[in-house]
């Protein structure tokens, strides 16, 4: 769940980076960030502990992510000043989402009991891309054999379930009363 304090932080780096024209650069930038600070969870231990003064971490910070945009690097400087390290996450995906906005773009979670083929993901996102106004959807396929055949599409707070399960469950309820 993203924080007011991320959203805020994220609102103004992508305010940046779309003024700056690099609103992708950054946004694939954040991804790596992320992905080494969870496979790394030492860094945020170095960033956060009291034992380093805040320089000493911007230096570090400097050092680690030198090939990030800078605008990036400034970002994650400001946050060690502000002492917001831990908000790193929330930020990145608030920043996706705003970015995916602008773009006119979703992120989707497709439950099915198989894998998806491009075709199907293709149709998948068009159809639903409508549903919801947007051009696009970038599609997660989730297997989950519990729902026996058909899919559900999630998008943000949306959720279309059309599975056998479900209607299973409607159909039970209806019976039983």
């Amino acid at each position: 769940m993203s924080s007011t304090i991320a959203n805020r932080y994220a609102d103004a780096l992508f305010q940046l980076a779309l003024e700056k024209q690099v609103v992708a650069e950054v946004n694939a930038d954040l991804e790596e960030i992320v992905k080494g600070i969870e496979t790394t969870p030492e860094l945020v231990s170095l960033l956060t502990s009291p034992k380093f003064s805040n320089e000493r971490k911007k230096q570090i910070i400097a050092e680690v992510f030198a090939s990030a945009n800078p605008i990036v690097v400034n970002t994650l400087e400001l946050l060690i000043e502000k002492k917001r390290v831990d908000e790193i996450g929330n930020l990145a995906k608030s920043f996706k989402q705003l970015a995916a906005e602008a773009q006119g773009s979703a992120d989707a979670t497709v439950f099915s009991t198989r894998a998806l083929t491009d075709q199907e993901k293709d149709e998948i996102s068009s159809s639903f891309g409508k549903l919801v106004g947007k051009e696009k959807l970038t599609i997660t396929n989730v297997i989950e054999p519990s729902i026996l055949g058909g899919v559900r599409v999630q998008i943000g707070n949306y959720i279309f379930d059309n599975t056998v399960a479900s209607k299973l469950d409607n159909l039970k309820r209806t019976l039983v009363g």
